[in-house]
């Protein structure tokens, strides 16, 4: 023990000497441990207990009741969360506060509480909101909202707004067209969910905002009881089909309660492990170089000790006494700035950010945790320069020599196999799930680092043939592969990471631009509403004539059922080739005359036009038609509470024509009036379309258009984008990444070869060297850890990046697409499809030949040519 206390006194005097690199090592340690446990206190922070949510979710009621569509029998968590127990009838008549006050009992009052959502247009935005209806004047409610500025609702014409509206056009005192109440509603205060900061919402009075008022659709009611509801009494309710949040039942739950809670998301916890994983391997191979650059600067000090006595036993505890003492101080500051500062935003409500706070929670296992892993990763840096002070010759240092340790290669066996067994094993993932290649991959990247100093050696035979300076550089590394081999396998991890980030980022982009399919050209600007009679549309109409004075307007029809509900027409590919592929599905195809088919043709087409004034649909996709026939499938369009839900109803088949488009990827078919007629479907003129080459509105006349329409009729404006992703942005990121971990790796270990070789420096001056030869010694260490750990970590992360995205993108078509389950039971049958691979070439050779060349040149700069005399024993 006293010899561990010397030697971490030894540390600690050593440190303190070598203030920069000391710092160097600390802040690769500690950086990780303050993000992570910074991130650890915001996440249990931000993740609220159902008794901490109580007051915003319940005001003072007593329990908070929610309707569903059954009056059977249910079973429901503590929490009011539900999943059927069982089919009952369905809820008819709606249920009504008499019924519920005679369940609840004497003494009970009720105050509305439903929830549901609405499309709202200002002058400066539109968009779709959370909507509820609650009167924030009772006491009941105290609590739910924070009044922030202006006043509660008072009135059916007025609402309030979150602080997250104002950043969507909504503005106190001024008016906000909020579509289910078909009128304009004065805003008159903004309130603040306590829990919620950065969600949009709006509140007004029950009945102001016509929420859909069938049960199941977020019907609900506050309720104050004269005595608190148990278990039993939920129970109770439960079995006519009532959802109940009780207050009494979550502050004292019953041991024998149904939860429900979440199962654990292992796929969520394997990837954090991976990052981990990833981030501790980064920070001992990036910090390994920095502790052997003590080393060579105390090899001095350590050989006086040895001379004095000390075993080898001893210099190895000295040396791993610096991991201790850097790695423990690095993550004890890193632990306390991270708990801190989280601790500090939540108590500054900056948790707003992350969209919500509650009370301050430190999940102090996790945290201590991070805290001694960043304490081992440190430890683990020192280990291989603990291993090469105890080898070092006293005699060769004291005497001013180069030590004779001979850095060995490693065994080539553990690293080929981990190497194989990482790259087959990430081939056989690829049917299985991402994570699992990642693991594979990381298998892989173990064995890679394994067989770096075997590498190192390799690439020095082939450096064989450069000119001297890079020559001597070369050998220079290879003598010194424990230190080489640690630089190397730092470059090679970050770049393996990065470019598989950057060929899956790429490759998720070019499968969205290949699959992207709309229904009309971009810049087209569409003008349609729902639920108008004919009055009300020849209103919207006129109104835009007069808006739009001599632009052309296309008009174009909804299909509806005998009931009178809006009908929706999509296709779908029946061949199975190519992706999963539904166009329309968003909005449907679009029905007209002939204009309205010129303008989605992009060309004039007298074959095309033809057969559309016979009465055949025109299909730009011949994958769309089989004998002759375009196959429809005909749904319904609900507006329920969450948003519009579309039901499946039939299918119906129409005669079809195929034709070529200007531009494939906004055109899919048009059909006309007289094939929906046909098909014995109503059809009803209630869109218009502008050609682009016409008028393309700005984004503030577009929000001016559909401002004005909307104080007419409600409507939606809408301007086509067209296909909108960029990966330019992240590929930035990334390239700004790779540029940050490949030149920290390299400099650190640029900087020990320059102390290593500065006698052979100082022979070179003292034979004639120009300084420039110098610089150019030193560039070819750079530019060879960086070239090498480049070449080595490209085909590494380029394999595991097109590996990833096999099955991300494979799967994310199928559940996009093709699970979706109909009201009729029906699954859509699976079109499975390879993913797009998309190499970004440019990316590539930015970090494979960009990086070492920036490497070196900046070596180069940066390097001391001034020879110094050293007087040296023989």
């Amino acid at each position: 023990m006293s010899a561990l206390l010397a030697a971490l006194r030894i540390s600690r005097r050593d440190a303190w000497r070598a203030k920069g690199r000391s710092a160097l090592i600390m802040v690769m340690i500690g950086l990780p441990v303050l993000v992570i446990t910074g991130l650890l206190t915001f996440a249990a922070t931000a993740d609220l207990t159902p008794r901490e949510r109580l007051t915003a979710d319940l005001g003072t009621a007593d329990i908070r009741i929610k309707t569903t569509e059954t009056r059977g029998r249910l079973e429901q968590d503590l929490q009011g969360q539900c999943c059927p127990g069982g089919a009952g009838p369905v809820s008819t008549p709606p249920w009504t506060s008499a019924e519920l006050t005679k369940l609840l009992g004497p003494g009970a009052r009720l105050l509305p509480a439903n929830d549901g959502s609405a499309d709202f247009w200002s002058r400066a935005g539109r968009g779709h909101v959370t909507a509820h209806e609650l009167d924030l004047r009772d006491p009941l409610t105290a609590g739910m909202y924070r009044l922030v500025e202006g006043r509660v609702p008072a009135s059916p014409q007025e609402i309030a707004v979150t602080p997250a509206m104002l950043e969507r056009g909504a503005r106190l005192g001024a008016p906000l067209v909020v579509t289910r109440a078909e009128r304009s509603l004065r805003v008159v205060g903004t309130v603040e969910n306590p829990h919620q900061t950065n969600s949009a919402e709006i509140v007004g009075l029950p009945g102001t905002l016509l929420l859909d008022r069938r049960d199941g659709n977020g019907v609900g009611w506050l309720a104050d009881t004269a005595r608190p509801v148990r278990w039993a009494d939920v129970q109770r309710l439960n079995g006519v089909g009532l959802l109940v949040r009780s207050r009494a039942v979550i502050e004292d739950p019953p041991a024998y309660g149904p939860r429900f809670e979440p199962s654990s998301n292992m796929d969520q916890t394997v990837a954090i492990g991976l990052a981990g994983v990833m981030i501790v391997l980064e920070v001992v191979l990036l910090a390994g170089p920095a502790f052997a650059v003590g080393l060579r600067r105390r090899r001095r000090e350590l050989a006086l000790i040895t001379a004095q006595g000390g075993s080898p036993g001893h210099l190895r505890m000295i040396v791993l006494a610096d991991g201790i003492v850097l790695g423990g101080g690095a993550a004890v500051i890193g632990l306390t700035l991270g708990v801190g500062l989280a601790s500090l935003s939540a108590a500054l409500e900056a948790g707003r950010l992350i969209g919500g706070v509650g009370p301050l929670e430190i999940p102090w296992g996790l945290v201590v945790i991070t805290a001694l892993i960043g304490t081992g990763s440190g430890l683990i840096a020192a280990l291989v320069p603990a291993v090469q002070a105890a080898r070092q010759d006293m005699a060769a240092v004291l005497g001013g020599r180069a030590s004779a340790v001979r850095d060995r290669a490693g065994t080539l066996l553990p690293g080929l196999v981990l190497l194989v067994a990482g790259a087959v094993a990430a081939v056989f993932a690829i049917r299985i799930d991402q994570n699992w290649v990642l693991a594979a991959a990381l298998l892989a990247q173990l064995g890679l680092v394994a067989l770096a100093p075997r590498l190192v050696r390799a690439a020095t035979r082939v450096a064989a043939r450069l000119p001297l300076p890079f020559r001597l550089a070369a050998r220079d590394a290879s003598r010194h592969r424990g230190r080489t081999a640690s630089a190397v396998a730092a470059v090679m991890t970050a770049t393996a990471a990065v470019i598989a980030v950057g060929v899956a980022t790429s490759s998720g982009y070019a499968q969205s631009r290949d699959a992207f399919q709309a229904v009309i050209p971009a810049g087209t600007t569409t003008i349609e509403t729902r639920g108008l009679d004919d009055d009300g549309w020849a209103k919207l109409r006129a109104a835009t004539e007069r808006k739009l004075p001599g632009v052309p307007l296309i008009e174009a029809a909804e299909v509806r059922d005998a009931k009178g509900v809006t009908l929706m027409l999509s296709s779908r590919r029946i061949d199975g080739n190519g992706p999963p592929f539904f166009p329309g599905s968003s909005g449907g195809l679009p029905i007209g005359d002939g204009r309205l088919l010129t303008l989605v043709q992009g060309r004039q087409d007298p074959v095309a036009s033809a057969a559309f004034s016979s009465g055949k649909a025109v299909v730009f996709d011949p994958r769309l038609v089989r004998n002759g026939r375009l196959s429809l499938s005909v749904t319904a369009r609900i507006v329920v509470s969450g948003g519009e839900n579309l039901r499946a109803r039939s299918e119906i088949t129409i005669p079809a024509v195929v034709a070529r488009a200007a531009d494939p990827r906004y055109a899919v078919a048009v059909l006309p009036v007289a094939a929906a007629q046909n098909a014995g479907l109503e059809v009803k003129t209630r869109a218009l379309y502008i050609d682009p080459a016409s008028y393309r509105p700005t984004l503030q006349q577009e929000l001016d258009l559909e401002w004005e329409l909307a104080t007419v009729a409600p409507s939606n404006v809408y301007v086509e984008p067209g296909f909108q992703e960029d990966p330019a942005p992240l590929m930035w990121m990334l390239l700004g990444a790779a540029l940050i971990l490949v030149l920290g790796g390299t400099f650190v270990a640029t900087g020990l070869a320059a102390a290593d070789m500065r006698p052979d420096l100082t022979t070179m001056a003292a034979v004639g060297a120009p300084s420039g030869t110098r610089r150019l010694v030193v560039a070819g260490q750079a530019g060879f850890i960086a070239g090498l750990g480049v070449l080595i970590g490209a085909p590494a992360g380029a394999f595991t990046g097109i590996a990833a995205i096999w099955p991300a993108e494979t799967r994310g078509w199928t559940e996009r697409f093709m699970g979706n389950r109909m009201e009729d039971g029906g699954i859509l049958s699976p079109l499975w499809a390879p993913p797009t691979i998309e190499i970004p070439w440019l990316f590539l050779a930015a970090v494979v030949i960009g990086l070492p060349i920036l490497a070196a040149l900046v070596a180069g700069a940066l390097t001391r040519t001034r020879a110094v005399l050293t007087r040296r024993l023989t």
